[in-house]
């Protein structure tokens, strides 16, 4: 299995994006990632999963799970650890769709 830092190189680049809001189905706030120090891996990650599924839905966050590879273990372990795992999760539970909405860095 390839680690987390290893699957994360290979993903596109994501250092455009300021941060990711995630809405439900009825338009309520699910989520933000700020591409910030301890979240840019999981910035690239969902903008990996709206590139390549459109939305965040079960497939996306089975994939999103598989790329957090040694994470998703710590977060099953430790409810809370990993907020932006643990929404996957979440995803995958209850089989709500969650659009994504990328808020581009001005330059």
């Amino acid at each position: 299995m390839k680690k987390f830092s290893e699957v994360l190189a290979s993903l596109e680049n994501s250092d455009h994006i300021q941060k990711i809001e995630l809405a439900k189905a009825d338009g309520s706030n699910a989520g933000l990632i700020e591409n910030k120090p301890g979240s840019q891996g999981s910035v690239k990650v969902y903008h990996h999963l709206l590139k390549k599924w459109g939305s965040i839905n079960k497939d996306a966050a089975t994939d999103g799970l598989e790329i957090y590879a040694e994470h998703t273990q710590d977060a099953e372990e430790n409810p809370g650890k990993h907020p932006n795992i643990d929404r996957l999760f979440e995803v995958i539970e209850t089989g709500d769709v969650l659009t994504v909405s990328i808020i581009e860095a001005s330059n």
